[in-house]
């Protein structure tokens, strides 16, 4: 244990990123939730307090031009843009990932055209998910097929539509092949949605490099921008002109203002924009997305060390925990890992609440999994190897 906790206090010491923790308001807990909610970066209270006083308590309607509320919808999306992997123009903020998902589906199908009518869904994926894709079916009158993700390539049609796959399982952690798939679905001439809520600002995502014609995702996770802050639609640019959503409203109209009783859908991603967007969560969110500014900060350096706090644990659990206690269901292979670990536990509901009292803050995914998340910008490594030596001490 002392050999461990040794090295856990170099690697500390080694990390280009641990000054970074600053930037966000914790405590003694070690916080292993980051993938379900991030951490309160230090500079939000500030900014929504200006929001809440000055903009809307002084400016009032006029904060909608002098304070920038009606361009914010691209305009952090083009902080998340480079994030993602994507040009400026691609990304627009607003709604929950729900409503985009919709939007991207029906979306999809219209852009597949004339004969397509089966939407392909990862078959463990996130619930909701599949339930808008049922959804949008209905819409469209397509058909809807679960398929394992790895068995995307062959489950590919001359009827297939869309496929609705997800970056990173949310249960397992593993990391899906992104490139590759995109790839095939383009082979097959469906159209490709990808579901980046639990990869998005820990690990590189590469949407215009790898093809990917449409995307969401949240950022109440590892981009931390708070409970319930808004989600975000990718929109490849050779499908900007043609992208058809099927929620238009007065924000995405070509000229909003006009009130005019026809719809003309605006240029670019911006037609992703359904109604009013949420101001006060929103800036909360550009706010939070400040530390990607940092100059020691990118997505490269996240993900390197993502992959070192995994490993990390994944050796203090192996060396901790009693034989036979937990058993790793994410893949101990770099190139299949996201950034949490997951461990199957007969007892797992029970361990985690034991965990939780014990300064030790991870979820539990019925039936069986203890789920941890890592995010790198506030997480060290003497904490995750405190977190597996208390894990064993549940354990024990």
């Amino acid at each position: 244990m002392s050999d461990l906790r040794e090295r856990a206090r170099a690697l500390d010491a080694a990390d280009r990123l641990a000054a970074v923790r600053d930037g966000f308001v914790l405590d003694d807990v070690v916080y292993l939730d980051g993938n379900s909610l991030g951490a309160l970066p230090v500079n939000v209270p500030g900014r929504l307090d200006d929001v809440v006083r000055r903009e809307w308590g002084q400016l009032r309607i006029r904060s909608w031009t002098e304070s920038g509320w009606w361009t914010a919808p691209e305009r952090i999306g083009d902080l998340i843009a480079p994030l993602v992997g994507a040009a400026p123009g691609r990304v627009v903020v607003g709604d929950s990932t729900s409503v985009n998902v919709f939007k991207a589906l029906v979306g999809a199908v219209r852009l597949a055209g004339e004969g397509r009518d089966e939407i392909l869904v990862d078959a463990a994926t996130f619930p909701t998910d599949g339930y808008i894709a049922a959804s949008a079916a209905r819409m469209t009158g397509c058909t809807v097929r679960a398929v394992a993700a790895g068995e995307v390539p062959d489950a590919l049609g001359a009827r297939t539509a869309a496929v609705l796959l997800n970056h990173v399982d949310y249960r397992t952690g593993r990391l899906h092949d992104l490139p590759g798939l995109t790839a095939a679905v383009r082979a097959a001439g469906a159209v490709s949605v990808w579901d980046l809520c639990h990869s998005a600002g820990a690990l590189p995502v590469g949407l215009d490099e790898h093809g990917v014609d449409l995307a969401v995702g949240c950022t109440y996770k590892f981009l931390n921008g708070g409970p319930g802050a808004p989600a975000y639609l990718y929109v490849r640019g050779e499908h900007q002109a043609a992208f058809d959503s099927p929620l238009p409203g007065w924000n995405s109209h070509a000229e909003p203002f006009g009130m005019r009783p026809e719809y003309e859908a605006a240029e670019g991603a911006v037609r992703g924009r359904v109604g009013t967007p949420d101001i006060l969560s929103m800036l909360a969110l550009e706010a939070a997305l400040e530390v990607w500014s940092r100059p020691e900060v990118s997505v490269g350096a996240v993900r390197a060390k993502s992959l070192a706090l995994t490993d990390f644990f994944l050796e203090c659990v192996e060396a901790y925990v009693p034989a036979g206690r937990v058993e790793p269901v994410t893949p101990a292979a770099h190139a299949e890992r996201g950034s949490q670990v997951a461990l199957r536990c007969a007892d797992a509901g029970a361990v985690m609440e034991k965990l939780i009292a014990a300064g030790v803050v991870g979820d539990f995914r019925a039936p069986d999994v203890l789920r941890f998340g890592f995010t790198p910008l506030y997480l060290g490594f003497a904490e995750v190897e405190r977190a597996a030596k208390v894990l064993a001490e549940t354990l024990g």
